[in-house]
């Protein structure tokens, strides 16, 4: 096949050696099956910005850090400069968030390269060898729905406990591998402890999990994991292990706002009195 402009100087610095075929494309990024050496794996190449359908939403890049003061005066300021260096920023927080993840243990896709904006990966395949299937181009029997939607379940938590949340999770981004289900797409993964946004995204993760295995267990409908875990990590509870129910109990007391605003009448008319004795030549 012709080779993609892309990844024409990862062939000329021999970092891969051929171009088999165009394995998907994706509303960031177009992937693409590679040789390297006797290995076939995958190169992940990033659409540029005026050509992707997925924004760099705030909600994901609140709290996002730069160690170059450079490139964040000129990101804060929109230059071209700025967006280049935001475009960068926005690829590599894939790269760094794989390596963190596979570190503790979340099955993604093992990291290679990442070069020019190509991210150089491992070729997750199925039991026959083949490129695995994305989830939504696969049917379950309520059985297996559940085992792996408990699985993923448990990706997550390792996700949470290793401090990123994906921030995008659904069918569309986990493949079905020879040894179970493997989370791709990550550029959008945000800092659990830096975004203010993490806890409705981490919900939102595991509801689409819940959405999608309901259809073929419709058991899983009536769960609340996302809460759960959630709630697990802000009190320091939450670890790789961590026993789950899939129960939440909601708060359902309903705050006296009438009390509430007799407090801070009573505080308003204290303090206009503090100021009418200073003003008087009373001490305060």
């Amino acid at each position: 096949m012709k080779v993609p402009k892309r990844l024409q100087p990862l062939l000329e610095d021999g970092v891969i050696d051929s171009v088999v075929r165009q394995l998907m494309s994706g509303k960031e990024a177009m992937v693409f099956v590679v040789r390297c050496g006797a290995e076939t794996r995958c190169a992940k190449v990033y659409k540029e910005a005026d050509k992707r359908s997925f924004r760099q939403a705030v909600d994901y890049t609140e709290n996002r850090k730069t160690k170059n003061s450079r490139q964040a005066r000129a990101m804060a300021k929109g230059t071209r400069f700025g967006r280049e260096a935001q475009e960068k920023a926005w690829q590599s927080a894939e790269v760094d968030a794989l390596y963190r993840l596979a570190a503790a243990g979340v099955r993604v896709p093992k990291p290679y390269n990442f070069h020019e904006g190509v991210l150089l990966m491992e070729l997750v395949t199925d039991e026959e060898g083949n490129a695995a299937p994305r989830l939504n181009d696969v049917v379950f029997d309520p059985e297996l729905a559940v085992e792996l939607h408990d699985a993923l379940i448990r990706e997550v938590v390792r996700m949470l406990c290793a401090g990123v949340v994906h921030g995008d999770l659904s069918e569309f981004n986990i493949l079905v591998g020879a040894d179970g289900p493997v989370v791709i797409d990550l550029p959008q993964a945000i800092d659990a402890a830096g975004n203010n946004h993490a806890p409705r995204m981490l919900v939102r993760d595991v509801d689409n999990l819940k959405r999608y295995f309901g259809q073929f267990a419709p058991e899983l409908l009536v769960t609340d994991y996302g809460k759960e875990i959630w709630s697990m990590y802000e009190s320091g509870k939450l670890h790789p292990d961590a026993k789950l129910t899939g129960k939440f109990a909601h708060d359902e007391h309903t705050a006296d706002l009438e009390a509430v605003m007799r407090e801070i009448d009573d505080a308003r008319l204290e303090e206009q009195a503090r100021i009418a004795r200073m003003q008087e030549g009373e001490p305060g």
